[in-house]
């Protein structure tokens, strides 16, 4: 049987370094009586653009002996990869699904944490894939599959996840090179060594284990309690939500209120205890369910996202901490940081007084003259002091909220929905608790919002039609048919099923 290469393929996404991991691969193998040969194949941007590398080696002794070169293959193909790398969990359920994984053959070493792709992120209800299927489906499709937070493990050595793969690839013992010469090469690349070193150790011995599932961690301590306010006005609320209010809902409540008043202002979670008041003495709550519920979603509602919440985060120093910390950034690096924004003419409508927005909206020519200045997108570098203080001023304008268009929107649709809840709690307090769920439809910013809201909409004129005849498990069914597509395909199906359309 004629000598075959070793087989490798590496599945890593922009910036995690798969470029590096396979010249460390290449240059490991040359060093050690191997010819070996690279290449990459970018794919479409997912998330941060996954790529395909790979890599083959051959013994250059047999290359020798057989009295000529091989001719090495540029991309893997399906059934014929020894040794899988894959960055992300999903890039190895992706590895699997092009048959690049196989039972009898394939080593899959994979990081088990999760970078959500756009369509996971985007989706109207909870789109994120199961992990726990991802791995058992690489489980069964591999020989063998060596798995572990690798970007958990990157963090805590202050290297980078190329390194983590590369320490549990040396772990696996699938190549013919001894822990010693995986080492020398890290040394011989000579940038961030030490690191690179720690990293490689700590994945090492977890592959040595085999990677049978997460390590299991200590029993969590119990967390601290939270350091009584100091400001008066927030003191009497955290006060009236602990005299007022039942411990089950505590909790909740609790956090409504800072959630609001980090959103607006004291006033603001003050209104949202006075509507919770409200929902706490209607009749039928036996359980508190119904008061838990619409405690989460009408805080949910009430810190609804808009212009100045988007400027807000975007312009906060616990961001720039967070993406100076992904990023890496040392000591003497500058930082930019770009925001690609394309408000639409009805955002901009929505952030005015309401009167000025309807007028806006209604006419014609002012409407275009907006839309044309307003039809192209635009980069703003939050990282700049004008493009700082540009959204700095936006986020100012939540001082206004209360009088703008889209707050004077979405208090009448609060209203309307904690008065539907109301009217059915006493005899139906089941369904009560499904409309109150039904917020789960309303959510994000732009296309997302509206397309949220349509469906909301649609499910809520079902409900009226029906009345207290619909049955919750039925209202269920349409919310969670809502919540399955963006295009709203399966809840008008559902709407037909039940004669409700």
């Amino acid at each position: 049987m004629r000598t075959q290469p070793i087989k490798i393929a590496i599945l890593a996404m922009g910036g995690e370094g798969g470029g590096v991991l396979a010249d460390w691969i290449v240059d490991m193998g040359e060093a050690n009586g191997y010819l070996a040969q690279t290449t990459s194949v970018p794919g479409v941007a997912q998330r941060t653009g996954a790529t395909i590398y790979y890599v083959e080696l051959y013994p250059e002794a047999q290359a020798e002996a057989d009295g000529a070169r091989p001719v090495l293959a540029l991309m893997p193909l399906p059934g014929d990869v020894d040794v899988v790398l894959a960055s992300e969990l999903m890039e190895a359920g992706r590895a699997v699904q092009r048959g690049l994984v196989t039972r009898d053959r394939t080593t899959l070493v994979a990081s088990t944490h999760r970078v959500y792709s756009i369509a996971e992120k985007s989706a109207l209800g909870d789109g994120r894939v199961d992990s726990s299927e991802l791995q058992k489906h690489a489980e069964r499709a591999a020989k063998r599959f060596i798995r572990f937070d690798m970007a958990q493990a990157a963090e805590a050595s202050g290297s980078v996840i190329s390194a983590v793969l590369f320490g549990a690839l040396a772990g696996a013992g699938v190549l013919p090179f001894s822990r010693a010469q995986f080492e020398a090469t890290i040394e011989r690349g000579g940038v961030g060594v030490k690191p690179s070193l720690k990293a490689f150790g700590s994945a090492y011995l977890r592959a040595q284990g085999e990677g049978e599932g997460e390590p299991e961690t200590a029993a969590a301590e119990a967390p601290a309690p939270a350091p009584a306010p100091r400001h008066p006005a927030v003191r009497a609320l955290v006060d009236r939500v602990q005299q007022k209010f039942p411990s089950s809902a505590q909790q909740f409540l609790l956090e409504g209120v800072r959630r609001l008043i980090d959103y607006q202002d004291l006033d603001y979670a003050g209104l949202y205890l006075d509507r919770m008041a409200a929902i706490a003495a209607l009749a039928g709550d036996d359980d508190g369910r119904l008061l838990r519920e619409t405690a989460r979603h009408l805080a949910l509602w009430m810190s609804y996202e808009d212009t100045a919440r988007v400027a807000d985060l975007k312009t906060r120093s616990t961001r720039f901490d967070r993406v100076r910390g992904e990023a890496r950034v040392q000591d003497g690096q500058v930082l930019a940081i770009n925001e690609y924004m394309h408000p639409r003419l009805q955002e901009i409508c929505e952030t005015l007084p309401a009167g000025i927005g309807r007028w806006l909206m209604d006419s014609p020519l002012p409407r275009r003259l907006v839309e044309h200045f307003t039809q192209k997108g635009r980069v703003v570098q939050t990282s700049s002091l004008r493009g700082y203080l540009m959204l700095r001023t936006v986020a100012a304008c939540k001082r206004w909220r209360r009088s703008t268009l889209r707050y004077a929107e979405e208090n009448r649709r609060i209203e309307e929905w904690l008065a539907r809840i109301a009217g059915i709690a006493p005899r139906h307090p089941e369904l009560a608790i499904e409309i109150a769920q039904c917020q789960r439809l309303v959510k994000g910013y732009s296309d997302t919002h509206e397309r949220g809201l349509r469906n909301y909409d649609t499910v809520m004129a079902a409900v009226q039609r029906a009345g207290a005849a619909i049955a919750p498990a039925t209202l269920r069914e349409l919310r969670d048919a809502a919540l399955a597509d963006e295009h709203g395909s399966k809840l008008q199906a559902a709407l037909a099923r039940h004669a409700l359309a």
